[in-house]
């Protein structure tokens, strides 16, 4: 059965490597290509494609208002193509949000753009998207800063809440940072597989509606209270117990990926075990594969962790939480929308 693709890009060189790339896979087939959000929308009406990459800059109509379009008319998995800029990190940011199931970088040198990891990626990501789940903008509750004030918060930190995510995650985070009340004696670790670039965009956006302060992690960052640290991309985030205060220190370093990941969830999970800490929440959410599940059971078994999964029905890819469940880990699976309470209720904020 071959995954029908809609290529949609304002480039016709864009156009024509996208194509060629998917044509080498005898698994797809790419239907057409539309040169602006207007051609898309029509085309996706006649074709019904199973998957649409999208680029985000384009005259006419540009790539998000076309995703908003194609989510309220006809729900398709989408995945764009953005530029290594802060405004297309930003735009892509916003179209995760949208609905977008994941996006494709654009390499710095365009003509990188046919080599194979840069094939082995797109081909992948299209395959996923074909089995996920699309989720309109209006099935989520939305935050904004006018809600969120920022607090201070001199409690004591009690409790470190690390989240691993992957397909689907930006968005599912925006389900549970948000409603996280700033005063929580608890501190939050967060890996979003992501580019570099990207996952600084990411924190801005969650900061901007949450009480919390969130923020790209950077080496020499000392996990506190009220603050959530997002490993920045390409780096692995983990963490030292300093002796004499008992403070927790992040440091980032470029060891190779594991299991195809960095920052990779298991690595961040595993470190998190060797502090000795205990009164931590493993959280593992929507995506692709395994990653999380080694490090998790680690720190169930050595720290005595409470693990939480998202459930089946509100990922988009089911995949990370299904092997952290099927390991018999996991203390609660819960829908997406639940996770924030029982992180709270945990705390006991």
């Amino acid at each position: 059965m071959s995954i029908r693709v809609l290529v949609v890009d304002d480039s016709a060189f864009i156009r024509k490597i996208v194509t060629d790339i998917l044509s080498e896979d005898p698994y797809i087939n790419v239907l057409d290509i539309a040169r602006n959000g207007r051609e898309a929308l029509d085309k996706i009406k006649l074709l019904s494609p199973d998957v649409v990459t999208l680029d985000v800059e384009m005259p006419v109509m540009d790539g998000l208002e076309c995703l908003k379009e194609i989510m309220n008319v006809k729900p398709v998995p989408v995945i764009m193509v953005s530029s290594l800029t802060t405004e297309g990190a930003n735009a892509t940011i916003k179209a995760l949000e949208l609905g977008a199931i994941d996006f494709i970088a654009k390499p710095r040198n365009i003509f990188d753009v046919g080599n194979e990891k840069v094939k082995k990626e797109i081909i992948e990501k299209i395959k996923i998207a074909k089995n996920s789940i699309v989720r309109p903008s209006s099935s989520f509750v939305h935050y904004t800063r006018s809600e969120k004030k920022k607090v201070i918060n001199s409690q004591k930190l009690k409790h470190i809440v690390a989240i691993g995510t992957s397909t689907g995650g930006p968005r599912a985070l925006q389900q549970v940072i948000p409603p996280i009340p700033g005063n929580i004696p608890a501190a939050f670790v967060v890996v979003q597989h992501m580019p570099q670039g990207f996952t600084k965009s990411l924190a801005a956006r969650l900061d901007s509606m949450s009480e919390l302060n969130v923020k790209e992690a950077e080496d020499g960052d000392i996990i506190t209270s009220g603050y959530a640290y997002i490993a920045p991309g390409s780096y692995h985030m983990v963490f030292q117990k300093e002796s004499n205060t008992g403070q927790i220190v992040i440091r980032l370093n470029k060891n190779a990926p594991e299991g195809g990941h960095r920052p990779s969830v298991n690595v961040m999970m595993s470190s998190l075990a060797d502090t000795g800490q205990n009164n931590i929440i493993g959280v593992i959410m929507t995506g692709m594969g395994a990653d999380g599940c080694e490090g998790l059971k680690r720190l169930k078994t050595d720290n005595g962790a409470h693990i939480i999964a998202q459930d089946e029905k509100s990922c988009v890819v089911y995949g990370m939480p299904k092997a952290a469940v099927q390991a018999g880990i996991v203390d609660k699976v819960i829908a997406l929308n639940d996770i924030s309470n029982e992180i709270i209720r945990k705390v006991g904020v």
